[in-house]
């Protein structure tokens, strides 16, 4: 299996999750504080990634501009367009997932459409249709459903996106 050679030396809270983020410590100016003293490393930042815990139970829509880590049950639909949706191992979600990325350590029962691409780990589950533009699906994961392979740029009916019809007669002419 391929591992990048340039990765930090922690390690993850939970063997097979990926990492989250961690947040660059603070400047501080105090003059009481060493400037050699260690600081505490900070796990994750709270602006970068939200989280759903292991006893939080959400019915109805979750949108928002900010990615998001699934420990819970989330039921409904879940749009995050530009962002990154991980369902944990813990995580149980019954619900339609629209995510740049989307990342399933654990059960999902409802379609994914990714922007960029579905990544199911090998204790994921997925039932349900996954639309992307890539998908990687582990040896020990299971999956119930279609894949639709798309490219950037692509509309669900299949055809290209067209460019404006100015743009367009520019390019006749050149």
């Amino acid at each position: 299996m391929w591992k990048p050679t340039n990765q930090p030396s922690t390690t993850p809270s939970r063997p097979g999750e990926p990492e989250r983020p961690a947040m660059p410590s603070p400047v501080s100016s105090a003059p009481s504080e060493p400037a050699s003293a260690p600081r505490p490393a900070v796990a994750a930042s709270t602006a970068d990634q939200a989280t759903i815990g292991k006893s939080l139970v959400i019915k109805g829509e979750v949108t928002g501009s900010e990615s998001l880590y699934i420990d819970g049950r989330v039921e409904g639909s879940i749009n995050l367009a530009g962002n990154r949706v991980t369902v944990g191992r813990n995580g149980v979600v019954a619900a339609n997932i629209n995510a740049r990325e989307i990342v399933v350590l654990g059960k999902v029962r409802g379609n994914l459409t990714a922007s960029d691409r579905v990544d199911i780990r090998s204790d994921g589950s997925l039932t349900g249709d996954v639309v992307a533009a890539r998908i990687s699906i582990e040896d020990g994961a299971f999956f119930k459903g279609g894949i639709d392979i798309r490219k950037g740029g692509q509309k669900p009916n299949g055809e290209e996106v067209k460019a404006p019809a100015a743009v367009e007669a520019v390019a006749a002419r050149a």
